[in-house]
């Protein structure tokens, strides 16, 4: 007995283009995509910060001169550097002048001792000896007071040197921070900006390679979906499958029995010879 089948078979076109979808992926996929192209890369350091991190590390101990400079200010000898180089002579000076007037107090001493008629007695050797003892005191302490006054004045500019060398210490830190961290904040954004032009690029060469497989995918996507959807415009076709030798013998020997057997002889055989 014969069997009909029924197949939908796809539009030709769509077989057509299954088969060139395939060609293609094989051959897509059989070229090794640059990945070199594809590799992240990070941007190189900004002329700007290297030459602050060239600062900051030339910078370190810069201020040290200063601080050991303020040191030569401080200390039991940090005023000798300021003394005056005239103090010695100020004090020559008023000392003179001081003894000038000391001289001239003795000399009124002999003036009154001759007046009262004490010259050269006793009464006039104590007032003698009484006003150059004074005047010894009085000479001695001028002379500590100027000392003193060269002293005080020495070590007051002293004090501010040291306190000038330690401000501009800090103040040569300060600068170069300040440098620094300007031509850091720069640099970082130069930086910047050349990091994104390189992931740009880097995004710009990852849609190049891949535009093929996407384009191709596109593209198997729309024939998938003809196949997919291909089933009420296809073509139907009716396959009858060719008799099988068993079935061949058996419809044979129906249609003989049929055919031998119909013609109603009585004697029940097959043939009757003469």
């Amino acid at each position: 007995m014969a069997v009909e089948q029924v197949q939908n078979l796809p539009q030709q076109y769509v077989t057509d283009l299954g088969v060139d979808y395939g060609k293609q992926l094989a051959g897509l996929t059989a070229i090794p995509l640059d990945t070199a192209k594809l590799a992240p890369q990070v941007a190189a350091q900004d002329p700007m910060q290297q030459q602050a991190a060239s600062l900051a590390a030339s910078g370190v101990g810069a201020y040290q001169p200063f601080l050991t400079q303020a040191g030569a200010y401080s200390g039991p000898t940090g005023y000798q550097s300021f003394m005056s180089p005239y103090q010695q002579d100020i004090i020559d000076t008023t000392l003179a002048d001081f003894d000038k007037q000391a001289a001239k107090d003795m000399t009124g001493i002999g003036l009154l001792a001759a007046q009262t008629g004490n010259l050269g007695g006793g009464r006039e050797g104590v007032m003698r000896a009484e006003t150059a003892t004074q005047s010894n005191l009085d000479r001695a302490a001028l002379l500590a007071t100027l000392r003193q006054q060269g002293f005080n004045t020495a070590q007051n500019l002293a004090n501010r040197a040291f306190g000038q060398q330690r401000n501009l210490a800090g103040d040569i830190t300060d600068f170069q921070t300040a440098d620094i961290n300007q031509l850091g904040r720069l640099g970082g954004l130069q930086q910047a900006q050349q990091q994104a032009l390189l992931d740009a690029q880097r995004e710009a060469n990852r849609l190049e390679a891949f535009e093929p497989y996407e384009r191709l995918n596109t593209y198997g996507s729309g024939v998938a979906s003809l196949f997919s959807g291909n089933a009420p415009f296809g073509q139907q076709s009716t396959i009858t499958p060719n008799p099988t030798p068993l079935q061949t013998a058996l419809g044979t020997a129906s249609v003989l029995s049929g055919i031998f057997g119909g013609g109603g002889n009585k004697s029940g055989r097959a043939f009757d010879y003469v």
